[in-house]
């Protein structure tokens, strides 16, 4: 491709929906090319930036969420903009974004998890453990969550991380997680907790979990919980055992499991207990409309005709009393207004990040897509980046057929913007928001303590403007 730079030569104007690791990859992409002159406004509906590093990752894992240096240097490019505070679909609209922008990147991931589609989901007491992850992470949206811990069992049904890193929070004492930026709210029902038992529920085997090496071997260094294994549930099928041969990270997971199993009980308060082949077939009622108990049944595997090992239910089933259930079993794309979209895959309809009509296949002119919302929710934080340059790749490669946007003022958008009242949040809004947030940290000896309310966040932002004001 012909380099566009120079006096007078055309800036890509880009609109990224979205203010997550996808987002941000895509962001420092665009800037490190070195072809097109490029600007870029981030919009996101929380006044916050930074997605599920801030909301999703565990806050026991400060290390994971360290990567948020790396979106401040991109925030920090003269190039760049944040618009916090504003909601794609409503505040602003598809139409909107074409009128102002050459192209747009959704970077919007996949904020609904699947459910379990048993009786008694919708029971109090039962919930996603996205739900949960938000609510101790201090999600604006999630902190008036009625968390219950007033139980001696808790189930969570999954064995990805995030199963994992919930059972954990649960799993830990209060001088464990206080040194966190752990929400306040999380951490005073966490320190009245009464759950002395957490139950892992995988539906298929051992070997077929999804959980890390460093996420299985956490629970072997808990102050006061231990995990608590069945040998007899860790011996494989042949089909398991040929599919697992040649795979390290699983078959050390199952070291990992098997030594567990060795360990000699040792009277701590909680333990975690980690089932295999076992399935939720309904959570029956208290008789008060909460959660008193899962009714589990036992599973076998068997190869489909491609090798694949399902899990097949035995008929054999048993009664766990629980008084929380917390599903972790996938998460789904949510459908953007007039956005193309798979309601199977739960993706944005696309090839090679480049949005397509759902009935022709045909690209959409100057649209485009990043993250989960593109590849369904697969991988880690880091893989958002070359995935985030692949789709920058496509706009290069479309850029010569690209329109122009109509107004392509970077004023016009803040003139649009300030026009229907939308109070929002920029990039020194939110340095703002993180100074009192690491300052009130520094005090207690944690990373940062979160302001969880938005109108709390706007109004430090208002009254740090107001100070700076001569007057």
């Amino acid at each position: 491709m012909t380099s566009l730079l120079g006096n007078g030569a055309r800036t890509l104007n880009v609109a990224i929906v979205g203010a997550g690791p996808s987002g941000f990859y895509a962001a420092g992409s665009l800037f490190s090319q070195k072809l097109v002159n490029v600007r870029v406004d981030m919009f996101d509906r929380l006044p916050n930036p930074f997605g599920l590093v801030r909301n999703g990752v565990a806050p026991d894992h400060q290390k994971i969420k360290s990567v948020t240096k790396v979106y401040e240097r991109t925030a920090s490019d003269p190039r760049f903009r944040l618009f916090g505070h504003v909601n794609f679909g409503t505040d602003l609209t598809r139409d909107d974004l074409h009128q102002y922008y050459d192209a747009i990147i959704y970077a919007v991931g996949a904020q609904a998890d699947r459910r379990l589609n048993i009786p008694g989901e919708d029971l109090t007491g039962s919930l996603s453990a996205t739900e949960f992850v938000a609510w101790y992470n201090g999600h604006p949206g999630y902190v008036d969550l009625d968390i219950d811990l007033h139980t001696d069992n808790v189930v969570v049904v999954g064995v990805g991380n995030v199963a994992i890193d919930v059972a954990r929070i649960l799993a830990k004492t209060v001088d464990e997680l206080k040194t966190t930026d752990i929400a306040d709210h999380a951490l005073e029902t966490l320190a009245a907790s009464q759950v002395k038992n957490i139950f892992i529920l995988s539906r298929r085997g051992p070997a077929q979990v999804k959980f890390t090496n460093a996420e299985i071997k956490e629970f072997g260094d808990l102050a006061d919980a231990e995990p608590v294994v069945a040998a007899a549930e860790l011996e494989l099928d042949p089909h398991s055992a040929q599919e697992i041969a040649n795979d390290r990270e699983a078959q050390r997971n199952l070291e990992i499991l098997r030594e567990y199993a060795t360990r000699p009980l040792q009277g701590k308060k909680r333990q975690i207990h980690f089932r295999f082949l076992v399935s939720p077939k309904e959570i029956l009622d208290d008789g008060s409309g909460h959660v008193g108990a899962v009714r589990i049944e036992h599973n076998e595997l068997r190869a489909t005709a491609d090798g694949y090992l399902n899990a097949h239910g035995t008929g054999e089933t048993f009664i766990l009393p629980t008084g929380l259930v917390l599903r972790s079993v996938g998460y789904m794309g949510v459908a953007l207004p007039e956005v193309p979209h798979d309601e199977r895959t739960g993706i944005i309809s696309n090839v090679d990040g480049r949005v397509v009509d759902r009935a022709t296949g045909t690209p959409v002119m100057g649209e485009y897509v990043v993250g989960w919302a593109k590849r369904g929710p697969t991988g880690v934080i880091g893989t958002n980046k070359p995935d985030a340059a692949e789709t920058v790749e496509m706009i290069l490669a479309d850029l010569p057929n690209l329109p122009t946007a109509p107004n392509s003022d970077p004023a016009a958008i803040e003139t649009l913007l300030q026009s229907r009242g939308l109070n929002y949040v920029t990039i020194e809004g939110w340095r703002v928001l993180d100074r009192i947030e690491t300052m009130r940290g520094s005090d207690t000896g944690r990373p940062r303590v979160k302001i969880t309310s938005i109108e709390e966040m706007l109004q430090a932002i208002e009254e740090a403007a107001r100070e700076s004001i001569p007057g």
